[in-house]
């Protein structure tokens, strides 16, 4: 198993230029990281949301909700540069479209640092759009698509969030490449104590009657997975 640190990343903009590079002329105004290790969610995450130094586009307004009133009394991307560093330094950032986010850190670390800093010096990177596109070639893979193919719950998402399509993303990564065991919340995963239960002699005695399914059990069971092979949401088919 992959035990290094994973960073679940998304970032919400000031509005993207859709004739070349997106981050040109535009700004991160939000970011959202979550942080899993051996495959569990620790609760250790960072959100931050950044004055950007210039106005919001409509068009972006109208996708993540964040005016430019609400930045006003932010901090600026310089004042949450090394906290935010620090947070991802040495782990595989876990990102939906990467080279969309991966080039606003950028240009905010270079208008920063200069050359100094290069987000790929500091961190590996996990593309999960291409992950998506080799898994279901020729289908829509949004966020949003993603999360209804596997059955994770989206109906709180009424707007872009850089921190909830985190989380989202989280429970999509983990599908996408193992089980639905790491749905699992800590706030310290060392600290997580495990325990045996041991049958009492009385007990052991009992006999469990065993109940077997009926067979308007079985075959809605056998309906089931055969949604799940022609959905393509498991992947022992």
């Amino acid at each position: 198993m992959n035990n290094k640190r994973k960073i679940i990343l998304d970032t919400e903009t000031t509005g993207i230029n859709r004739s070349g590079l997106p981050h040109i002329n535009h700004r991160i105004i939000e970011i959202g990281a979550v942080e899993i290790i051996n495959r569990r969610f620790t609760g250790n995450n960072f959100h931050a949301y950044v004055k950007p130094n210039r106005s919001i586009e409509l068009s972006a307004l109208k996708i993540h909700g964040i005016s430019d009133d609400f930045l006003s009394n932010k901090p600026f991307f310089k004042d949450i540069a090394k906290s935010f560093l620090n947070y991802i330094f040495d782990s595989e950032l876990i990102i939906h479209n990467a080279p969309f986010d991966i080039g606003f850190i950028n240009q905010e670390l270079k208008i920063l640092y200069g050359n100094k800093k290069n987000i790929l010096n500091l961190c590996s990177v996990t593309d999960t759009l291409s992950m998506a596109r080799k898994f279901f070639p020729g289908k829509k893979n949004t966020l949003n698509a993603l999360c209804n193919r596997y059955k994770i719950n989206i109906s709180h998402r009424a707007s872009h969030s850089a921190i909830l399509d985190a989380k989202l993303l989280g429970k999509l990564y983990l599908l996408m490449t193992g089980g639905q065991e790491s749905f699992l919340f800590s706030k310290n995963i060392k600290n997580k104590k495990s325990f045996s239960y041991k049958m009492t002699s009385k007990e052991k005695k009992i006999n469990l009657k065993i109940l077997k399914a009926t067979k308007e059990e079985i075959k809605s069971h056998e309906k089931y997975l055969k949604y799940m092979k022609d959905k393509k949401i498991c992947l022992w088919y």
